[in-house]
């Protein structure tokens, strides 16, 4: 869609009949999701809530993150995208059995999107996985089955052997592509606390479909209880707890590209299967939209510029207040190529941010998991696929994972192994100055808490960070202008309180419509929020869990 098409729509929603209103103020047309025309050409999404932002945003709901402009009025600070940094020993999961390998001899031991997991009930980390079912299947080469691994540090990882097939760590033997494991950390019924969208092939040809199960431990997984139409084979769910809905990103293509994505949601997870299916462009449906193209953006394959990207996959989950999608960018080539040449397809991990869990927005096209083409033993040569469940958050670091695979002589599409990157909490974009002051005002804005807290690195003697509250006509409010603020400096933190000649408490001000601007100098800022808590809970999302948070998967006391 053309820019005039976006800014048609800008002008549009503030006549618009509503629907839902989300957390941050921005309110739901009330055809949800969107219909939007299929383009023709590569580009990106629209961003209806940035086109016309609410009037005022509330920030009760999780750490406030940069990562776009919906949440800044003005400012003179620089854009940083940052990428996190692998973990010098990975893989830390690679296929050691037997029951790993295809009946080529071809191992496969990495999430194919699945789950990795915090479980705060049992305090382990806890992946799924897909492996090569050479010791069971035998009607095919490329069969697959779902293992599962634990740990007690998201690094050294172990493959417990379970009953399912005795003396193994198999827990489900359908055949399978991608699948999704989810932890439902709102399900009242404990036997569906665990839900498994499993994107299974029917026996005896190529078509695939989702198949919904259940467990209470993660291990002992019902027989399907919802089943889907035809489907793309790279099919994936997730849940958006914003909108309350659970979601499939479906693989199906348009004239732009065979690797584009289409939408489906649902309260129910089993009338969301139930109702799922592939689509024909030419027509609309009732339960199925069309979702997004590759951008015109996507980085090309320099090996194979002749290539146009695709998506091969998109995952998303909620952290703190907005929605991040983790795209699978492809740039080639084809797979009858790759097996010419004896390669793996060029995929790379992208991040983008929503605020609605539909609209997407990717401030950078870089990597940010990358491929290491450079070494040939590398865990990561090529095809490298996101996580669900991910990122986890331990301490002040978030745990990304990701699968890779390796060159392979057997196969040349073979030998998925796992591996972790870490990134500063809310480190996916900062705001930046240099050595000369800089300033960030944010849109009008409301709270309910009583205490600020800010994640900002100004580590430096001469660095700073100080902060003035303005009323809603932009006038300072007394007592907490930049002169009264006590001076950030010589800090990296991911979560530091904020105060004015000693005063914290900021319950005064609650529910009055309020701007912040910061001033900042040498340093980077990352996120601020207001928590009713003096210890800075900020009442978001946590994403895939971690050690010591709230086993409601929301940052609380």
């Amino acid at each position: 869609m053309s820019k005039r098409f976006h800014i048609l729509i800008a002008l549009l929603l503030p006549i618009a009949a509503f629907g839902q209103a989300l957390h941050n103020g921005i309110a739901l047309p009330e055809e949800w999701p969107p219909r939007y025309p299929q383009p023709t050409v590569a580009q990106d999404m629209p961003l209806p809530y940035i086109e016309s932002k609410p009037a005022v945003i509330p920030i009760n709901t999780g750490r406030q993150l940069f990562v776009d402009d919906f949440l800044i009025a003005e400012t003179t600070l620089q854009t940083v995208c940052h990428t996190p940094v692998f973990y010098p020993h990975n893989p830390v999961l690679d296929a050691d059995k037997e029951w790993e390998k295809t009946t080529e001899g071809v191992t496969y031991a990495a999430p194919f999107s699945d789950g990795i997991w915090y479980d705060e009930k049992i305090g382990k980390f806890r992946m799924w996985y897909l492996a090569g079912a050479g010791s069971i299947h035998t009607y095919g080469n490329q069969t697959f089955y779902t293992c599962y691994a634990e740990s007690t540090d998201g690094i050294h990882w172990t493959k417990p052997t379970l009953d399912i097939v005795p003396g193994t760590n198999i827990v489900d033997t359908s055949d399978r592509d991608a699948s999704t494991v989810w932890l439902d950390r709102t399900e009242k019924d404990p036997g569906k606390r665990w839900k498994f969208f499993n994107i299974e092939k029917r026996k005896g040809d190529w078509c695939w479909r989702a198949i919904l199960k259940y467990s209470a431990d993660g291990i002992h997984w019902s027989k399907g209880v919802a089943q889907s139409g035809d489907l793309g084979d790279r099919t994936t769910a997730f849940y958006n707890p914003f909108t309350r809905k659970w979601v499939l990103s479906m693989r199906g293509g348009t004239s732009v590209s065979g690797r584009s994505r289409y939408y489906a949601e649902n309260s129910d997870p089993e009338e969301l299967v139930s109702t799922s299916h592939r689509t024909r462009s030419d027509y609309n449906d009732k339960h199925v939209v069309y979702w997004f193209t590759p951008s015109d953006k996507e980085k090309r394959n320099p090996k194979y510029p002749e290539t146009d990207p695709g998506i091969y996959n998109f995952d998303a989950i909620a952290y703190e207040s907005i929605i991040l999608g983790l795209y699978a960018s492809w740039s080639g080539p084809e797979n009858d190529i790759c097996k010419r040449d004896g390669i793996q397809k060029h995929n790379v991990i992208c991040l983008g941010y929503s605020r609605d869990g539909f609209h997407f927005y990717r401030p950078t096209f870089e990597p940010f998991m990358d491929v290491n083409e450079k070494d040939d033993d590398a865990w990561n040569w090529g095809n490298m696929q996101s996580i669900n469940g991910t990122p986890l958050i331990v301490n002040d670091s978030l745990y990304f994972y990701a699968s890779g695979r390796h060159l392979d002589k057997v196969y040349w599409d073979g030998h998925t192994s796992t591996g972790l990157a870490k990134l500063r909490r809310d480190g996916f974009v900062s705001r930046h100055a240099g050595k000369e002051e800089g300033t960030l005002t944010t849109e009008p804005l409301t709270f309910d808490g009583k205490y600020i807290f800010v994640n900002v690195a100004v580590a430096s003697k001469k660095s700073s960070l100080r902060i003035e509250l303005l009323d809603k006509d932009g006038n300072i409010i007394p007592g907490f202008a930049k002169k009264d603020c006590d001076t950030l400096k010589g800090i990296d933190s991911t979560k530091q309180p904020v105060s004015w000649k000693g005063q914290t408490d900021l319950s005064a001000l609650s529910n009055q419509t309020i701007r912040i601007k910061f001033y900042l100098t040498n340093g980077d800022l990352y996120a601020f929020w207001v928590s009713p808590w003096e210890s800075g809970e900020s009442r978001g999302y946590t994403a895939g869990g971690g050690p010591g948070l709230h086993q409601s998967g929301i940052d609380k006391k």
